[in-house]
């Protein structure tokens, strides 16, 4: 199971090309090495994902109903912008204009990577935003993590069993646990 993490303060070079930092390069499945897609996120960042994850992201927003309007909204929203990266001999991904200047990203910028992916931030937007924290964390992760917190810790987690219990879906995590 794919688990990226890290920080890393970057910095575009002058025909917006990024290296991808050696530490971040090596967590990457060898099939990413060679493809990734990057797409505008949810606040003013841009997500990349390696290829094999946008796929399964896909699969999941391509089997919405596609009658309702909301969903097509989110559709249309999710897929803007949405570009293959393909690196050139050196390493090093050209990101787009537009999805650049959607994320305000200018020179240098922080790759955040947890899970699946990796936000990439402005470096200015992203120290503002940890910066403006929740006074008290703790409430906040109580707040988003509670009930599976205590489905987790019901029940220690191995390798064969991580994915059922700390799956994305809470209610599937809650009752699988005895």
């Amino acid at each position: 199971m794919l688990q990226l993490l890290g920080e890393y303060e970057c910095r575009l070079d002058p025909k917006g090309r990024l290296m991808l930092p050696a530490g971040l390069r090596k967590q990457l499945p060898s099939d990413s090495e060679d493809r990734m897609v990057i797409n505008r996120g949810f606040e003013k960042c841009l997500v990349l994902y390696p290829y094999e994850e946008w796929l399964r992201e896909s699969a999941v927003v391509n089997s919405l109903n596609q009658y309702r309007k909301d969903v097509r909204d989110f559709v249309r929203h999710f897929s803007r912008g949405a570009t293959d990266l393909i690196p050139d001999t050196t390493g090093r991904v050209l990101l787009p204009k537009p999805l650049l200047d959607y994320a305000g990203i200018d020179k240098d910028l922080v790759l955040a990577a947890f899970g699946k992916r990796i936000e990439v931030w402005s470096q200015d937007a992203y120290n503002a935003l940890l910066n403006s924290s929740p006074d008290d964390f703790a409430d906040l992760a109580e707040k988003v993590m509670g009930t599976q917190f205590a489905a987790v810790n019901s029940e220690p987690v191995t390798a064969a069993n991580s994915q059922r219990i700390v799956g994305s879906d809470p209610q599937t995590a809650e009752g699988n646990v005895s």
